[in-house]
């Protein structure tokens, strides 16, 4: 029988430390966690799918509450990734919409079909199969929470590098509505409805339906009327319930729709082009891109049903069932210029059908689950790379390098993890995973001439087939979790873990069959030696943790250090291709590997302090939070044509450092707060590039809000990059490079050599410029 003193912090659900407030004054989970401490209140969370004491969980997590998300004017999932400590969370490239997600040096930046996320993004505890889609934008959110290291035996989806979820509201029991309007800088203008009610003692049914829009940061000085990183979106969620809320069985059916119609977002040229000699751009935000067709247009949407029934008093049965699609049409223009270089209109396409499983037991000191998992997924490609500059030199107008790459994917695992406590003190918990991944790729590489391809509103045809690949590989994997945990009082807690995550392997979608290998010299490249050129292996990462949680006087504090063994990292990348040795390269080709073997090791700091309390007056108090993300990650081995270059290779999108504090104060109804995030350099690829790797930067965020008494109105004033730092987030480069990355120069003329295209491309991606907007709420 549990003490009537608890204070349930629901919405800190798989919090590992409290939170850190970095997002507002008064950071909901700290402050209460605090005012519960001091009051001699025990805190209770669910990182492990288990009701428990948020000092008994021995997890690296970081988690944000819908309220502080809202009080700092927070747009996107990637927000949160400047006060996470070693997190990287971006828009990919091109789009508004894909997201690109690292954790502690392992993430994925390829959207391309083909290759596996190395962290997961759960939406409602739905693995989402693919990035297409997966910057979701922060309305009817109650949490956000990031796990860093591998996640498995608690989750449906084995994810190597860590997990993050984004977790709506359940309904109310009582009629609901609430509104959110926004109005700032270049013209942003987001409006969010919210409603819900009961339909009988046990029904509920609500929804909502968010227009975010805003002008763009710079200008397309190319095409009249197109912008440069506007945003165009509409979103809507509806869901409905029943039971719950001590009823014995709970079962949300939920839906959820997306579409993104933003003008495609181009890159800022950083050299002069060689062909046309068009200068570099005095706005990082502005563009001359050429290509819009197709128009960007990204759809996503799906449906999932969760249920819970509680068998017994210690057994509860957990199902989730789901289904989504989307598909996304966008225009890339690589060279981001008139002139037709390196032009590429693409479309994405993908489906998912998942089901899910779990049993949970919670006894006196045993606790845990078991659960099964299972993922159909389709997700297909197809693009043109239109080379209408290099055409002419080989006599093929309009030419075109096309393909079309579709992998299924079905897998299924079993997976569990129980907690056996000794003693009020010890507690010792073990898990395990078991994977079974089956890819089956198809993939056509084709020569067209004539321009863009019919599915894009072309009339280009094909000459020539190059690839025409059909292949099919199973991977399959066991991997082990343990800790062992020390709690000397109830304000102090020591872990140790280990945790094995693993990513399945697959086929190079971009792949081409004419740079395989001719193994056995014969003049003829095999089946089987493009099958095992395409081919790349699975990854594992073997992780280790040393964590303390602290409770004093008004503060928490969070030290975690980790070690990850990184072995088969799977290195994607993108080639020109010279098929005939004339020094013109009239394709390109995409070329995946295992040759690399990585180590990280690293430390992460989390602390909440709260104050001053009264100090000018009832309901004045001073917080403060802090983060610190330090990482030393590196390759030991690293394979290129039988040569180790790993001193001379860098981990992608991982910066050193990555440190955060936020200073906030409460006067009555008043909160204030400002926000410092700092980023050390960071590298955009394991080649290091003088052009685009960003160099160590900090931003300044800063919000003010006011509350009514009753909270039923807000008001807000946000301002974000103040010091509107310029920052490079992604970028292209194709360009013929040393081992170390240097950029190798024409003799005569001193320029860049291009690798594709003749133009030279070098394009950077920028974070946003310094936004100030005003946000008003409504509640009843």
């Amino acid at each position: 029988m549990k003490s009537p003193k608890i204070a349930y912090v629901r919405a800190a659900l798989f919090a590992g430390i409290a939170a850190p407030g970095i997002f507002c004054a008064t950071p909901i989970l700290a402050q209460n966690a605090d005012e519960a401490a001091s009051n001699g209140d025990e805190i209770i969370v669910t990182a492990r799918r288990r009701e428990e004491s948020l000092q008994d969980v021995p997890v690296a997590v970081t988690a944000y509450s819908g309220a502080q998300l809202e009080a700092a004017g927070a747009l996107d999932i990637t927000d949160i990734s400047d006060t996470t400590p070693n997190v990287t969370l971006e828009n990919s490239r091109g789009t508004n919409s894909t997201l690109t997600a690292f954790i502690r040096g392992v993430g994925q930046q390829d959207p391309v079909s083909g290759f596996e996320a190395g962290v997961g993004i759960y939406l409602d505890d739905v693995y989402l199969n693919r990035p297409q889609g997966a910057v979701l934008d922060i309305y009817d959110v109650e949490r956000i929470e990031v796990l860093r290291g591998p996640q498995g035996t608690l989750y449906g989806r084995n994810t190597i590098g860590g997990a993050v979820k984004y977790v709506t509201r359940r309904l109310s029991q009582d009629f609901a509505l609430k509104a959110r309007a926004t109005y700032g800088t270049f013209d942003q203008a987001d409006g969010v409805l919210t409603a819900s009610t009961p339909i009988s003692d046990l029904v509920r049914v609500g929804g909502s339906v968010a227009r975010l829009s805003r002008g763009g940061f710079g200008d397309n000085l190319n095409l009249a009327g197109v912008e440069n990183y506007n945003k165009d979106v509409w979103a809507a969620r509806g869901s409905a319930e029943l039971g719950g809320y001590g009823e014995p069985v709970f079962i949300r059916i939920s839906g959820d729709y997306t579409r993104d119609k933003s003008d495609a977002r181009n890159g800022h040229r950083l050299i002069t082009s060689l062909l046309s000699a068009a200068p570099v751009l005095n706005d990082v935000f502005d563009t001359r891109s050429g290509l819009n067709t197709p128009k960007q247009d990204v759809k996503a949407y799906g449906l999932a049903i969760n249920a819970e029934v509680n068998l017994a008093e210690n057994l509860t049965l957990k199902s989730i069932s789901a289904w989504r699609k989307d598909r996304s049409f966008t225009p890339i223009d690589f060279d981001s210029l008139p002139s037709v270089d390196v032009d590429v209109p693409a479309v994405y396409r993908n489906e998912q059908v998942s089901q899910e499983f779990q049993l949970l037991y919670e006894g006196d000191r045993l606790n845990g689950l078991v659960g099964f998992y299972y993922l159909d997924a389709d997700s297909s490609t197809q693009f043109d790379v239109i080379l209408g500059t290099t055409g002419p030199l080989l006599g093929l107008p309009g030419l075109n390098a096309f393909t079309e790459g579709e992998v299924k994917t079905k897998t299924w695992s079993v997976f569990g993890d129980f907690t056996f406590d000794f003693s009020d003190q010890f507690a010792v918990s073990l898990g395990g995973r078991y994977t079974s991944d089956e890819r089956r790729s198809r993939i056509l590489r084709q020569t067209k001439i004539g321009g863009s391809s019919p599915i894009f509103g072309g009339t280009a045809v094909p000459i020539a087939t190059v690839t025409n690949f059909s292949g099919s590989a199973k991977f399959t994997d066991f991997n082990p979790r343990a800790s062992l945990s020390f709690k000397p009082n109830s304000d102090h807690l020591f872990y140790a873990s280990y945790a094995q995550g693993f990513k399945g392997g697959g086929f190079d979608p971009r792949g081409d069959s004419r740079i395989a290998p001719d193994t056995d010299r014969n003049g003829v490249r095999s089946y089987q030696e493009i099958y095992d050129f395409f081919l790349f292996d699975p990854e594992t990462v073997d992780s280790y943790e040393l964590g303390w949680k602290g409770s004093f006087d008004g503060a928490r504090i969070a030290i975690t250090g980790f070690y990850g063994d990184y072995k088969n990292v799977q290195i994607p990348g993108s080639v020109g291709v010279d098929a005939n040795g004339d020094g013109i390269f009239e394709s390109f080709a995409g070329v995946t590997t295992n040759a690399a073997k990585a180590t990280f090791k690293g430390v992460e700091f989390e602390s909440f302090s709260r104050f001053g309390e009264g100090f000018a007056g009832d309901g004045s108090a001073i917080t403060f939070a802090g983060t610190i993300g330090y990482i030393d990650g590196q390759y030991d081995r690293f394979i290129v044509n039988n040569v180790d270059v790993s001193n001379l290779r860098r981990i992608q999108n991982t910066p050193k450092w990555t440190i955060s504090g936020t200073l906030g104060v409460e006067l009555g109804a008043f909160n204030a707060s400002t926000t410092y995030s700092y980023r050390s350099k960071t590298n955009q690829f394991e080649v290091p590039s003088p052009f685009l790797d960003q160099k160590s930067y900090g931003l300044l965020d800063a919000s003010l809000t006011w509350s009514s008494d009753d909270d039923r109105f807000s008001v807000g004033l946000h301002g974000k990059n103040i010091l509107d730092k310029e920052y490079i987030t992604s970028g292209y480069q194709f360009l013929q490079v040393a081992p170390d990355g240097t950029p190798l120069r024409n003799a005569t003329t001193g320029n860049v050599i291009p690798s594709l295209g003749r133009e030279g491309i070098v394009t950077a991606f920028y974070g946003n410029p310094r936004q100030v907007f005003i946000t008003a709420g409504f509640k009843f």
